[in-house]
């Protein structure tokens, strides 16, 4: 039931965000269309039957000249919520058919000026980039928490290590960018996926006053990659995640509690062998059900040893819960006590309602460079098409962030926003870009395109979408399994 419950509120986040992208989107083609004159028949948000379909107020029918004549008014503008919330579509009068009557000429799109054409056309992807900025106004002007850059554990041996960085480093900029937060700093590595060459960290320890510079090499790096980690490739623990194996609060039938575990316990080894964190602990406990284990602890100034067999974890119906590889997993009844972190590694970013406008139309700005960067990089190889996602994921990932707050849901929808708008933009036919790159041959040539050559552009546009939506269904079912 739990797993239902979360599948439902996984599908209804994915409908409330791809219901407002696109609504937002669709009704910036109908705006600018209605401010030039055009008459709308259709506005549907969706595809398919109809589920929910009323009419706007009835306009008056435009007089053909003809004195005889009975003026009767015309149907509005019919607005549409289908079943299949993949999209939207706005349908104008002489868009599709291109035979119009004489009266109704001046209302049609195809017997508008190239400029407003292009302006209407223009319009959808423009309206996804002002619900990106008015979205990061929102969150810019009411604050963002975030955990300060400060690193903790550094593998040995890594490319951080080599480099130089130490424990207890803030990251203060990347390749001279500045980072006030982890997220800043994910944000500047990730424009690094895939290339090769020197990735600059300018770095500051309290106990100093001095920043350094450090250089790391990267070779194709993590070019291909479907999940890039990129701080862990690079050998980073941000410091907050730096859990110690620390026993927090046991089960009162659990298996750590039987064996003597008390709260306050900090795990040295298991079987001889050194646990660093919580998760290297949480590790040894999953894979070892039903195994004797010879557990160091440290309680008190004092080493202990205790021997701990883990129990198989099970469902409410008693069944065994198998991980991602079919193996059963070992529990033990305890949780993590976490560390209470210090004040000066939570960041708070706040902006004045002019500022947060500044900042939000530059958040935007960098993130669809971002974006276009992502996609010229899949095209030529320097990252994984893997990483397209689809539906299913966008659903689980529209369920994630709602659930961490409406902050994070806010975050994601406006970089959804800034991706469709991105998307929308490029020359492909089918899309809005497509038809732009049409306006702008015909700009310079002074006369539209062959049908033929259009005919042929729509063609190969909608091959290249329905490649496109493949491996995005393609990877969602492999994400699942």
């Amino acid at each position: 039931m739990e797993m239902i419950g979360s599948i439902i509120f996984d599908v209804i986040a994915m409908l409330v965000t791809l219901g407002i992208l696109v609504t937002f989107h669709e009704y910036g083609h109908f705006w600018v269309a209605r401010k030039c004159g055009v008459k709308v028949e259709k506005f549907s948000i969706g595809f398919g039957k109809p589920l929910f379909r009323w009419r706007g107020k009835n306009v008056p029918a435009q007089a053909t000249g003809n004195s005889n004549e009975v003026l009767e008014e015309e149907p509005g503008t019919e607005f549409v919520i289908a079943a299949l919330p993949l999209g939207g579509y706005v349908k104008m009068l002489g868009e599709q058919n291109l035979q119009v009557p004489e009266h109704q000429k001046k209302f049609a799109f195809n017997h508008k000026p190239l400029s407003q054409k292009a302006a209407i056309v223009a319009a959808g992807p423009a309206a996804n980039f002002l619900l990106a900025i008015l979205l990061y106004w929102i969150m810019f002007m009411s604050g963002i928490r975030d955990f300060a850059p400060i690193v903790g554990q550094i593998d040995e041996a890594s490319s951080a290590e080599v480099a130089g960085l130490q424990y207890g480093d803030e990251i203060i900029e990347v390749d001279g960018k500045e980072t006030r937060t982890w997220q800043d700093v994910r944000k500047q590595l990730l424009d690094r996926l895939g290339e090769s060459g020197n990735l600059r960290l300018t770095v500051i320890n309290e106990e100093s006053t001095q920043s350094r510079d450090l250089t790391i090499t990267l070779q194709d790096w993590l070019q291909g990659a479907t999940e890039p980690d990129v701080l862990g490739s690079l050998g980073i623990t941000p410091i907050f995640m730096d859990i110690p194996p620390r026993i927090g609060q046991l089960e009162a039938d659990g298996r750590a509690l039987d064996a003597g575990f008390e709260s306050g316990d900090l795990v040295l080894s298991v079987n001889g062998q050194v646990v660093d964190g919580w998760d290297e602990w949480v590790a040894f406990i999953r894979e070892s059900p039903e195994q004797s284990l010879n557990v160091l602890i440290e309680r008190d100034e004092s080493t202990l040893e205790l021997y701990l067999t883990p129990a198989t974890r099970r469902d409410e119906n008693n069944e065994v819960l198998l991980d991602e590889n079919g193996r059963p997993q070992g529990y033990i009844g305890a949780a993590v006590e976490l560390p209470v972190l210090p004040q000066e590694m939570i960041r708070e970013i706040k902006f004045n309602p002019f500022t947060a406008l500044v900042e939000a139309v530059k958040e935007t700005w960098e993130n669809s460079v971002f974006v276009l960067v992502a996609i010229k990089k899949m095209i030529i190889g320097l990252m994984s098409v893997n990483n397209i996602s689809g539906p299913i994921t966008i659903a689980k990932i529209a369920g994630d962030s709602a659930s961490d707050g409406l902050e994070y849901f806010i975050g994601f929808l406006a970089i959804l926003s800034i991706s469709l708008g991105v998307m929308n933009l490029l020359p492909i036919p089918v899309l809005d870009g497509g038809h732009l790159f049409y306006y702008a041959i015909e700009a310079i040539s002074r006369k539209p395109l062959p049908d033929y050559v259009q005919e042929m552009g729509l063609r190969f546009g909608l091959i290249i979408i329905a490649g496109i939506m493949f491996i995005a269904f393609y990877n969602d079912i492999n994400r699942l399994f």
